[in-house]
């Protein structure tokens, strides 16, 4: 099975006095993997800039761009075509030595930083500490922080902002998707097991009609490492499947922001995000 998705995500700033110039960088083109087939990407600007693209450490797209005459608003246009076909995936089963061993991989190695977007809250690292002395695995251990996280975090619209850190959402018991994605992250790493930050789309009704826009969502899951990169979605307690498109991976959603940039000029900006989803399949 899988889902031909057209994905618009519409974005930008207002400036309230208006931009002299301004700089940014988005992150807004999903790759072509094993799992998921672009067939149609582009990305719009307006005013009309100056752009530049390349692909960055993590190995996603990035379209760079300069506006550098007076503007008070700016806005970025993403369309996106992409059939996923996203079965389930198995790991290698490694068991604690095996992925103390696996864990020494570049690959993997550079997931295990906890940094203070994710660090978990003390009570939360004990916990964890717990699950680690109580499994046999770390898929056993994953599955509980999956559960732990889901549970005691009320998924909460306008709760945190973009630069909150994983304990406010713990202290707070609530938070979005980039939250709860954080601290299962922060969760995994404390006790030795590699997890890295996904930003994509998932389309929030699998029974949405063919053909038929509905508003979407901006979205972030987990994926830890079994050998391989194994992915779950602690938001909404699933593993990540053909309604769910990746666009970016890193260590946390610094490394993924959708747009980011500096300007001149005035100092109060709005942001404004839209994102429209049609199944076509």
């Amino acid at each position: 099975m899988s889902a031909r998705l057209v994905v618009s995500h519409r974005t930008g700033y207002l400036y309230e006095k208006g931009a002299l110039t301004s700089f940014n960088e988005a992150r807004l083109t999903p790759p072509t993997t094993s799992e998921q087939t672009v067939f149609f990407s582009r990305v719009e600007v307006s005013p009309q800039p100056w752009t530049f693209d390349y692909v960055d450490y993590w190995g996603t797209h990035v379209t760079g761009f300069e506006v550098s005459e007076r503007h008070d608003r700016l806005v970025v246009t993403a369309s996106s075509t992409v059939d996923v076909h996203r079965p389930p995936r198995e790991g290698l089963g490694l068991d604690w030595p095996g992925l103390a061993r696996e864990s020494t991989e570049i690959e993997a190695c550079e997931f295990l930083e906890i940094s203070a977007r994710v660090r978990p809250p003390a009570d939360l690292r004990d916990r964890v500490a717990a699950f680690r002395t109580a499994t046999l695995t770390p898929a056993e251990l994953v599955a509980a922080v999956t559960r732990l996280v889901h549970d005691e975090v009320s998924y909460v619209t306008g709760s945190t902002s973009v630069a909150s850190h994983a304990v406010d959402a713990w202290d707070a018991r609530e938070g979005v998707c980039q939250d709860l994605a954080h601290l299962m992250i922060g969760a995994l790493r404390s006790v030795g097991v590699p997890a890295r930050y996904v930003s994509g789309y998932v389309l929030p009704d699998d029974t949405t009609p063919v053909g038929m826009p509905v508003v979407g969502e901006s979205h972030a899951w987990v994926e830890w490492w079994d050998g391989v990169w194994l992915a779950v979605d602690p938001t909404n307690m699933v593993i990540p499947g053909d309604l769910h498109v990746e666009v970016a991976h890193g260590r946390d959603y610094a490394d993924v922001p959708p747009l980011s940039g500096v300007y001149t000029g005035g100092t109060d900006t709005d942001m404004f995000v839209e994102v429209k989803i049609t199944r076509l399949s």
